[in-house]
Formats: structure tokens, sequence, C-alpha cells
């Protein structure tokens, strides 16, 4: 027994502090202790994800986390046990900057899946607003959990000092980044305002696509194309933006010309029960056909209808088939531009080598 103690008492000594075998050896299994432990809750967790009706809560992830909580919980009671978490540095100890790096880590870590958790719930195409809102809750968790890691890590007392270091900080870096504070209050505008969603085609000045993303600083914008657009949301902001499917119903305009020898009530007509054949063509608004212009080359026959605005593209490439189908069927011409030269004079055209022909 004695033996034993005095093995356990051996001290071994470092350059910068001495720790007895014993300590060593409990330390060691404080920290084996913690990571059993967490391997055994995650796997209870991951068995109890595969039969709850909470799958968005109790999944691996959940697991993964509550395991990195031991091994993290073991690494520091280990490091307090051997008497490094002491010593102390610009005013506070190791131990408390230790704790408050873990803490932040697993806040972190929180913010991030209830984030991910809030878009789970919602299905899988989450509305804009609620993405909004979740980006939204994380920042303000991971801002919370940053000054409350600086109270943890003991440099609360400086935390005066620190932020009016930022102030003044940010009034240097503002005038050198007015373009992202720009950004920022640019996209807190849209949200508020709301002009467009995720999933929405748009027209902005001379951009058109699709909705991708909304984040703080940019839009993203996923053109007819398949490339990738990005707006900065000052630039958004400012600009003239269409939402081509905010409505339910949206209409189409087209313009036919026909002939001028063509009868044009009975053009109307065909293009009228053309329109009465087409399902997706709305009954009201009641559907427009009327004459619009009388152009150079032809009459000009305008047509005004309502069709869901998702099908709105092919409604529009289906009606323009048809009615061109439908008028060459009735023999009414869609005619070609054509212009009529009259000259003061009579003309004389000169044609070589009609004299050898003629030979």
């Amino acid at each position: 027994m004695a033996l034993n103690n005095t093995i356990l008492g051996t001290e071994l000594k470092f350059s910068w502090f001495s720790i007895t075998l014993g300590t060593l050896i409990e330390a060691v299994l404080i920290l084996f202790v913690s990571v059993f432990i967490g391997r055994v809750l995650r796997k209870v967790v991951i068995r109890a994800s595969k039969t709850t009706r909470l799958p968005w809560i109790i999944n691996q992830d959940t697991g993964d986390i509550i395991f990195r909580m031991f091994v993290l919980g073991g690494i520091i009671g280990s490091l307090y046990k051997i008497g490094l978490m002491a010593y102390r540095i610009a005013g506070t100890t190791v131990g408390n900057i230790a704790f408050a790096v873990g803490f932040f880590y697993f806040m972190y870590l929180i913010a991030k899946k209830s984030k991910d958790y809030l878009l789970m719930g919602a299905g899988r195409k989450p509305s804009s607003e609620l993405q909004v809102q979740a980006k939204v809750f994380y920042y303000t968790i991971l801002t919370v959990s940053f000054f409350l890691a600086l109270n943890l890590a003991g440099i609360g007392t400086y935390l005066g000092a620190i932020l009016a270091a930022a102030g003044i900080t940010g009034i240097v870096l503002g005038f050198s980044a007015q373009t992202v504070v720009s950004n920022f209050i640019s996209g807190l505008f849209m949200y508020f305002d709301k002009p467009l969603n995720i999933g929405d085609p748009v027209r902005i000045d001379n951009l058109e696509g699709i909705v991708e993303d909304m984040r703080i600083l940019s839009t993203r914008i996923r053109s007819w194309d398949g490339t990738l657009i990005r707006i900065p949301n000052e630039k958004l902001f400012n600009s003239n933006i269409i939402n081509l499917q905010r409505y339910p119903a949206r209409r189409l305009d087209v313009k036919i010309g026909i002939a001028y020898d063509s009868d044009m009530e009975r053009a109307i007509g065909v293009i009228r029960k053309t329109l009465d054949n087409m399902p997706l063509v709305l009954a009201e608004p009641e559907p427009l056909v009327f004459v619009e212009d009388l152009g150079d080359s032809a009459i000009i026959i305008s047509i005004k209808a309502w069709a869901p605005s998702e099908k709105w593209f092919s409604v529009k490439t289906e009606l323009l088939h048809k009615v061109k189908k439908a008028l060459d069927e009735a023999g009414i011409e869609i005619p070609f531009p054509q212009r009529v030269n009259w000259f003061a004079n009579e003309l004389r055209v000169k044609v070589e080598g009609s004299k050898k022909n003629e030979d």
C-alpha cells in the first residue's frame, strides 16, 4: 500500500508546472468517463429518434451535440484537475476562458440547429419570411451568447472599454464601408416591404429570373438560362421590381396582323372561338379581342386574355400556336411587311447581254 501511495505521489515536473502521477491518472479517468457517458447518451438518442414523434428535435444531430458537450466537459474537467486552468492571463484564468469558449461553441451549435429545425418544420419549401426570421433568430442568439461568453471569461469589467473601442472603430470603418451598411439597411427595408419572396419569378430592370435566396446584404436570382445573379440590396431597393407571380392571375397581351383584304369580324370570331376552347384561359375577366391599329402592312388585332400566373408562359405559347393554326385553316392571311414604291418618272431597266441572247 505504501508502495502504491509512493508511486501515485510521484511528481512529474515540467518547465512551467508540476503534477503528481495520481492526479494525472484521475484527469485521464475524468476524460474517459465523460467520453463514455457521451457515447452512451448519443446511442440512446439515435435509437429514440427512430420511434419518436419529434424527429426534428430528437435525431442524430442532437446526439452528436450531446456527445461533444460531454467530450468538451471532460477535457475542461481534466485540465482543471491537472491545475492548468488556474493560470492567470490578462486578469482572468485559463479555465474561465476555456469555459467561455465552450459555452459559445455550444450556443452556436444550438442556434444553428434551431434555425434548421425552424425551416424543416415549415415543410420542403419554407416561406421567405420564415427564412429571414430564422436567420434573425440565429444571429440574435450568437450576439447574446458572445457577450455572455465575455462575461463568463471574466472580462466583463472590460466590456465597457471594448464597446467604446468598437464604437470608435465602427465610426472609422463606417466611412470606408458605407456600401455594406447601406446594403444591410436596404435588406431590412426589403424585409418589411416584402416586394418579392423566394421562388417568385421577377423582372428587375433588364434582369429576369427566379428569386433563389434573400440575404442581409444581397439577393440572389437564378436567371432563365440557369446563371446566378447577385444583386446588392441597395441597388435592388432602388430598382423597379416587377413581381411576375405576385397575384394568382396574369394578363396575356398578344398582337396579330391580318391582311387588309381579310374579313376583320370573321378573324375576331375565329380568335374568340380559339380562346374559348383553351381551358387555362380564364373566363373572368373576359378575354378582349379587338382591332387596335391599322398598320403599314396589316390590320393589327389585339388579344388580351387572363391566365393563371404559374401557367402564364405555357398558355402564351399555346395561344400563339393555336391562333396561327386557326387563322390558316380559316384562310385568313397573316402578311409579312410590304412596301409599295411610286416613282415620278418612268423607270427603264437595261438588261446586259439581252442582245446576245436574242441572237
